[in-house]
Protein backbone atom coordinates (compact mmCIF):
# COMPACT_ATOMS: atom_id res chain seq x y z
CA UNK A 1 0.00 0.00 0.00
CA UNK A 2 2.87 2.26 -0.79
CA UNK A 3 1.47 4.56 -3.44
CA UNK A 4 -1.15 7.19 -4.02
CA UNK A 5 -3.66 7.26 -6.85
CA UNK A 6 -1.66 10.05 -8.48
CA UNK A 7 1.48 7.97 -8.93
CA UNK A 8 -0.09 4.59 -9.69
CA UNK A 9 1.73 4.53 -13.02
CA UNK A 10 5.09 4.67 -11.21
CA UNK A 11 4.89 1.89 -8.61
CA UNK A 12 7.43 1.62 -5.82
CA UNK A 13 7.50 -2.15 -6.20
CA UNK A 14 8.28 -2.59 -9.88
CA UNK A 15 9.88 -5.70 -11.39
CA UNK A 16 13.35 -4.51 -10.36
CA UNK A 17 12.39 -3.96 -6.72
CA UNK A 18 10.50 -7.28 -6.60
CA UNK A 19 13.59 -9.10 -7.90
CA UNK A 20 15.84 -7.49 -5.28
CA UNK A 21 13.54 -8.02 -2.29
CA UNK A 22 12.72 -11.61 -3.21
CA UNK A 23 16.43 -12.35 -3.63
CA UNK A 24 16.95 -10.96 -0.12
CA UNK A 25 13.85 -12.29 1.65
CA UNK A 26 12.68 -15.25 -0.45
CA UNK A 27 10.31 -15.82 -3.36
CA UNK A 28 6.95 -14.14 -2.79
CA UNK A 29 8.16 -12.06 0.16
CA UNK A 30 8.59 -8.29 0.03
CA UNK A 31 9.15 -8.01 3.79
CA UNK A 32 11.49 -9.86 6.14
CA UNK A 33 11.02 -13.13 7.96
CA UNK A 34 9.38 -15.23 5.27
CA UNK A 35 6.90 -17.91 6.23
CA UNK A 36 8.40 -18.33 9.70
CA UNK A 37 7.37 -14.80 10.66
CA UNK A 38 3.95 -15.23 9.05
CA UNK A 39 3.42 -18.38 11.10
CA UNK A 40 4.46 -16.56 14.26
CA UNK A 41 1.96 -13.76 13.64
CA UNK A 42 -0.97 -16.15 13.15
CA UNK A 43 0.05 -18.79 15.69
CA UNK A 44 -2.88 -19.84 17.83
CA UNK A 45 -5.53 -18.83 15.28
CA UNK A 46 -7.91 -21.56 14.15
CA UNK A 47 -8.30 -20.97 10.41
CA UNK A 48 -11.05 -23.54 9.86
CA UNK A 49 -13.58 -22.03 7.48
CA UNK A 50 -12.24 -18.48 7.81
CA UNK A 51 -12.58 -15.80 5.15
CA UNK A 52 -9.18 -14.08 5.20
CA UNK A 53 -7.91 -10.79 3.80
CA UNK A 54 -4.22 -9.94 3.39
CA UNK A 55 -3.78 -6.17 3.10
CA UNK A 56 -0.67 -5.16 1.16
CA UNK A 57 -0.22 -8.66 -0.20
CA UNK A 58 2.74 -7.79 -2.42
CA UNK A 59 3.78 -10.59 -4.74
CA UNK A 60 1.60 -13.12 -2.95
CA UNK A 61 3.97 -15.21 -0.87
CA UNK A 62 2.04 -14.84 2.38
CA UNK A 63 -1.34 -15.44 0.76
CA UNK A 64 -0.17 -18.59 -1.01
CA UNK A 65 1.55 -19.90 2.12
CA UNK A 66 -1.60 -19.48 4.22
CA UNK A 67 -3.74 -21.07 1.51
CA UNK A 68 -1.43 -24.09 1.35
CA UNK A 69 -1.05 -24.62 5.09
CA UNK A 70 -4.35 -23.55 6.71
CA UNK A 71 -7.91 -24.93 6.39
CA UNK A 72 -9.30 -21.51 5.47
CA UNK A 73 -12.40 -21.08 3.30
CA UNK A 74 -10.94 -18.34 1.12
CA UNK A 75 -8.22 -15.72 1.12
CA UNK A 76 -8.06 -12.42 -0.77
CA UNK A 77 -4.83 -10.54 -1.32
CA UNK A 78 -5.22 -6.78 -1.70
CA UNK A 79 -2.62 -4.29 -2.89
CA UNK A 80 -2.57 -0.86 -4.54
CA UNK A 81 0.28 -1.73 -6.91
CA UNK A 82 -0.51 -3.47 -10.19
CA UNK A 83 2.87 -5.18 -10.81
CA UNK A 84 2.84 -7.16 -7.57
CA UNK A 85 -0.81 -8.16 -7.97
CA UNK A 86 -0.08 -9.43 -11.49
CA UNK A 87 2.82 -11.54 -10.21
CA UNK A 88 0.73 -12.90 -7.33
CA UNK A 89 -2.19 -13.82 -9.59
CA UNK A 90 0.07 -15.74 -11.96
CA UNK A 91 1.58 -17.66 -9.06
CA UNK A 92 -1.85 -18.62 -7.68
CA UNK A 93 -2.88 -19.98 -11.07
CA UNK A 94 0.39 -21.85 -11.50
CA UNK A 95 0.07 -23.42 -8.04
CA UNK A 96 -3.53 -24.51 -8.61
CA UNK A 97 -4.87 -22.35 -5.79
CA UNK A 98 -7.17 -20.05 -7.76
CA UNK A 99 -10.35 -21.62 -6.33
CA UNK A 100 -9.60 -20.38 -2.82
CA UNK A 101 -7.22 -17.52 -3.60
CA UNK A 102 -7.89 -14.22 -5.37
CA UNK A 103 -6.11 -10.89 -5.67
CA UNK A 104 -7.57 -7.40 -5.89
CA UNK A 105 -5.91 -4.14 -6.89
CA UNK A 106 -7.51 -0.83 -6.00
CA UNK A 107 -6.43 2.73 -5.33
CA UNK A 108 -5.69 3.88 -1.77
CA UNK A 109 -8.71 4.87 0.29
CA UNK A 110 -11.67 2.94 1.70
CA UNK A 111 -11.16 -0.78 1.24
CA UNK A 112 -13.16 -2.17 -1.72
CA UNK A 113 -14.97 -4.79 0.34
CA UNK A 114 -18.43 -5.13 1.89
CA UNK A 115 -19.20 -4.87 5.58
CA UNK A 116 -18.46 -8.02 7.58
CA UNK A 117 -16.86 -9.66 4.51
CA UNK A 118 -13.97 -11.28 6.44
CA UNK A 119 -13.22 -13.19 9.62
CA UNK A 120 -9.50 -12.41 9.77
CA UNK A 121 -7.43 -9.49 8.53
CA UNK A 122 -3.74 -10.24 8.13
CA UNK A 123 -1.04 -7.84 6.97
CA UNK A 124 2.75 -7.89 6.90
CA UNK A 125 4.67 -4.62 6.92
CA UNK A 126 2.16 -2.72 4.78
CA UNK A 127 -0.03 -0.64 7.09
CA UNK A 128 2.90 1.73 7.71
CA UNK A 129 2.08 3.22 4.31
CA UNK A 130 -1.36 4.41 5.51
CA UNK A 131 -1.11 7.87 7.15
CA UNK A 132 -4.55 7.99 8.80
CA UNK A 133 -4.48 5.24 11.42
CA UNK A 134 -7.95 6.12 12.73
CA UNK A 135 -9.52 5.73 9.29
CA UNK A 136 -7.58 2.50 8.76
CA UNK A 137 -8.79 1.01 12.04
CA UNK A 138 -12.38 2.01 11.24
CA UNK A 139 -12.13 0.26 7.87
CA UNK A 140 -10.76 -2.90 9.48
CA UNK A 141 -13.64 -2.86 11.94
CA UNK A 142 -16.18 -2.36 9.13
CA UNK A 143 -15.04 -5.27 6.98
CA UNK A 144 -14.69 -7.77 9.83
CA UNK A 145 -17.58 -9.92 10.98
CA UNK A 146 -18.40 -9.96 14.71
CA UNK A 147 -15.72 -11.93 16.50
CA UNK A 148 -13.30 -11.27 13.65
CA UNK A 149 -9.61 -10.86 14.34
CA UNK A 150 -6.72 -8.65 13.26
CA UNK A 151 -3.25 -10.23 13.17
CA UNK A 152 -0.66 -7.87 11.72
CA UNK A 153 3.07 -7.37 11.55
CA UNK A 154 4.03 -3.78 10.88
CA UNK A 155 6.96 -1.40 10.98
CA UNK A 156 6.35 1.16 13.72
CA UNK A 157 8.23 4.08 15.20
CA UNK A 158 9.06 3.72 18.88
CA UNK A 159 7.56 7.04 19.97
CA UNK A 160 5.11 9.80 19.12
CA UNK A 161 6.49 13.14 18.04
CA UNK A 162 9.17 14.23 15.57
CA UNK A 163 11.63 11.71 14.15
CA UNK A 164 15.29 11.92 15.03
CA UNK A 165 17.73 13.01 12.34
CA UNK A 166 18.84 9.38 11.94
CA UNK A 167 15.27 8.16 11.49
CA UNK A 168 14.49 10.93 9.01
CA UNK A 169 17.57 9.98 6.98
CA UNK A 170 16.53 6.33 6.93
CA UNK A 171 12.93 7.09 5.88
CA UNK A 172 14.17 9.41 3.15
CA UNK A 173 16.51 6.71 1.85
CA UNK A 174 13.69 4.16 1.70
CA UNK A 175 11.55 6.62 -0.32
CA UNK A 176 8.50 4.34 -0.01
CA UNK A 177 5.87 6.62 1.49
CA UNK A 178 6.40 5.52 5.09
CA UNK A 179 3.86 6.88 7.59
CA UNK A 180 4.87 4.95 10.68
CA UNK A 181 2.80 5.16 13.85
CA UNK A 182 3.89 4.30 17.36
CA UNK A 183 2.58 1.23 19.18
CA UNK A 184 0.43 3.52 21.31
CA UNK A 185 -0.89 5.27 18.20
CA UNK A 186 -2.02 1.95 16.78
CA UNK A 187 -3.52 0.88 20.11
CA UNK A 188 -5.46 4.13 20.42
CA UNK A 189 -6.81 3.92 16.85
CA UNK A 190 -7.92 0.31 17.25
CA UNK A 191 -9.66 0.93 20.56
CA UNK A 192 -11.33 4.07 19.21
CA UNK A 193 -12.70 2.02 16.30
CA UNK A 194 -14.27 -0.44 18.75
CA UNK A 195 -11.75 -3.27 18.86
CA UNK A 196 -11.08 -5.21 22.05
CA UNK A 197 -8.15 -7.32 23.27
CA UNK A 198 -5.72 -4.97 21.52
CA UNK A 199 -2.11 -6.07 21.98
CA UNK A 200 1.19 -4.86 20.50
CA UNK A 201 4.31 -7.03 20.72
CA UNK A 202 7.75 -5.60 19.83
CA UNK A 203 9.89 -7.50 17.31
CA UNK A 204 12.72 -4.95 17.34
CA UNK A 205 15.41 -7.25 18.71
CA UNK A 206 14.51 -10.00 16.24
CA UNK A 207 14.72 -7.75 13.22
CA UNK A 208 17.84 -5.96 14.42
CA UNK A 209 19.71 -9.27 14.30
CA UNK A 210 18.24 -10.17 10.92
CA UNK A 211 18.95 -6.73 9.45
CA UNK A 212 22.57 -6.93 10.58
CA UNK A 213 22.86 -10.26 8.77
CA UNK A 214 21.11 -8.85 5.69
CA UNK A 215 23.57 -5.96 5.63
CA UNK A 216 26.48 -8.42 5.83
CA UNK A 217 24.99 -10.32 2.87
CA UNK A 218 24.64 -7.12 0.86
CA UNK A 219 28.10 -5.76 1.69
CA UNK A 220 30.13 -8.93 1.69
CA UNK A 221 28.83 -12.50 1.56
CA UNK A 222 26.46 -12.08 -1.39
CA UNK A 223 27.55 -8.73 -2.82
CA UNK A 224 28.58 -10.10 -6.22
CA UNK A 225 25.38 -12.14 -6.47
CA UNK A 226 23.20 -9.11 -5.74
CA UNK A 227 25.20 -6.89 -8.14
CA UNK A 228 24.87 -9.45 -10.93
CA UNK A 229 21.10 -9.58 -10.45
CA UNK A 230 20.29 -5.94 -9.73
CA UNK A 231 23.27 -3.79 -10.72
CA UNK A 232 26.12 -2.36 -8.65
CA UNK A 233 24.68 1.15 -8.25
CA UNK A 234 21.34 -0.22 -7.06
CA UNK A 235 22.96 -2.51 -4.49
CA UNK A 236 25.34 0.18 -3.24
CA UNK A 237 22.29 2.38 -2.62
CA UNK A 238 20.59 -0.45 -0.71
CA UNK A 239 23.70 -0.95 1.41
CA UNK A 240 23.48 2.69 2.46
CA UNK A 241 19.77 2.28 3.24
CA UNK A 242 20.38 -0.86 5.32
CA UNK A 243 23.21 0.88 7.19
CA UNK A 244 20.84 3.69 8.15
CA UNK A 245 18.13 1.18 9.10
CA UNK A 246 20.40 -0.82 11.40
CA UNK A 247 21.31 2.41 13.19
CA UNK A 248 17.68 3.21 14.10
CA UNK A 249 16.93 -0.42 14.93
CA UNK A 250 19.81 -0.28 17.42
CA UNK A 251 18.28 2.76 19.16
CA UNK A 252 14.78 1.23 19.12
CA UNK A 253 13.30 4.13 17.18
CA UNK A 254 12.51 1.74 14.34
CA UNK A 255 10.25 -0.73 16.12
CA UNK A 256 8.80 -3.59 14.04
CA UNK A 257 5.89 -5.04 16.01
CA UNK A 258 2.95 -7.41 15.90
CA UNK A 259 -0.56 -6.02 16.39
CA UNK A 260 -3.54 -8.10 17.48
CA UNK A 261 -7.18 -7.17 18.10
CA UNK A 262 -10.67 -8.62 18.03
CA UNK A 263 -14.01 -7.18 16.98
CA UNK A 264 -16.69 -7.82 19.62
Amino acid sequence: MAQTAADAENPDYDAHAIEFLELLWGKGHLSPGGTDEVDRIVSGIDFTGLRVLDIGCGSGGNVLHLARTRPLASIVGFDVEAPVVAVASRRAEKDGLAERVSFVRADPGPLPFAEEAFDLVFSKDSLLHVPDKDALAAELFRILAPGGQVAVGDWMIGHDGPMSADMAAYVAAEDLGFAMGSPERYRSAMEKAGFREVKVVSRNRWYLERAQNELADLKDRRYQEFCAACGKDYIDYQINTWTLMVRVLETGEHCPSHLFARKP
